[in-house]
């Protein structure tokens, strides 16, 4: 049987394979916890220059954390899922404090987890196959893998727009919201990694160099016609204020994205802007345990995290039932409860 995370070493790379293609290679606890021993051992090795990440198979470089499992225990039962979160939140801080080139080919979907360990290293290449996306205001949960840290980082307001709503991107828009670094024809990836493999790389400006070889110019970004609607509607400071926003907006965009914040989780909305709000002063392992924090609250009730990956994942109706139902229900009280120390369960980086 073929192990779901493969570990190669060619020339002066390290290579990572996430190889679970039928499950477009969602990240398993097992998954994280080797990565994370590989990525510690590379990090002393002097014959490693600079380590690769990239997906098996045709659609997926990473999907994301396989939730669909984790939401199968109940919330007296949650140990699995702090466990997962714990252990990829350990292997996410690796990587963004990796001292060596870290290089992630998004040759397919990126969501969730498959942004988390990707968006933290030094180089973030897309193709004309990638869509980005992170989506976890329709099942419950928040834009969690350092989301509180990257999101509101980017230009704008893209951080808090792609949080709550969820938004698809592609190609320029990808490079547009400082997600991705450069952009090169899935063709070329098979040969950009055999150039990289064969050469002498002392740092980023040797892995820059050979990437302008292979890079491409994806064209304009779509997603720029819309920035000044993107910045003013979610630079309001509620979720009504934005939905308000959007609804006084006499444009299809406005009217399609209210639509889609219409359908989210109402406590989660709220969680994720105070989420971003508070991401935007902390440092990044701070960000982390601040996250783990938030996620091990989710999964210790009945929250809509359950609700959410039914209705999405397991029984795919698209219709869940939330709780409370309406963001009016969301009482101050409840937000904060997410963001409350755990104590002796602490995550520890």
């Amino acid at each position: 049987m073929e192990e779901d995370i493969l570990f190669e070493e060619r020339g002066c790379l390290g290579i990572i394979t996430l190889n679970r293609p039928k499950a477009l290679n969602s990240l398993s606890t097992n998954m994280c916890r080797l990565m994370d021993q590989k990525l510690l051992k590379w990090a002393d090795d002097d014959a490693v220059k600079a380590v690769i990440i990239q997906g098996a198979g045709e659609k997926a470089f990473c999907a994301g954390g396989d939730v669909k499992t984790l939401a199968e225990n109940s919330p007296e039962d949650h140990h699995m899922a702090t466990e997962f979160f714990a252990t990829e939140y350990v292997m996410n801080s690796r990587i963004y404090h990796f001292p060596k080139p870290y290089i992630a080919l998004l040759d397919g979907i990126t969501m969730g987890g498959g942004v988390g360990v990707s968006v933290h290293g030094s180089h973030r290449i897309i193709t004309e196959k990638t869509l980005f996306a992170m989506p976890e205001s329709a099942i419950g949960l928040i834009p969690d893998v350092g989301g509180s840290y990257f999101m509101p980082r980017l230009p704008g307001k893209l951080g808090l727009y792609l949080g709550l709503t969820g938004a698809r991107l592609r190609g320029a828009d990808i490079l547009y919201a400082g997600i991705g670094t450069s952009y090169m024809p899935s063709e070329k990836i098979d040969a950009f990694v055999a150039s990289l493999a064969e050469a002498d790389i002392a740092d980023a400006i040797d892995v820059d160099r050979i990437i302008a070889d292979f890079a491409d110019d994806p064209g304009d970004a779509p997603l720029d016609e819309y920035r000044d609607l993107i910045d003013a509607a979610f630079g309001e400071e509620t979720i009504e204020g934005i939905m308000d926003h959007l609804d006084a907006i006499d444009h299809d965009w406005a009217a399609k994205t209210l639509s889609k914040l219409e359908k989210m989780s109402p406590i989660s909305m709220k969680v994720i802007i105070e989420q971003i709000l508070r991401g935007g002063a902390m440092a990044f392992n701070d960000a982390m345990k601040m996250e783990y924090r938030i996620v091990s609250h989710i999964v210790s009730y009945q929250s809509d995290f359950y609700e959410g990956v039914r209705a999405v994942l397991i029984d795919k109706d698209q219709n869940p039932t939330w709780n409370p139902a309406t963001i009016d229900a969301v009482t101050d009280d409840m937000v904060t409860a997410h963001f409350e120390h755990l104590g002796d369960k602490e995550l520890v980086l």
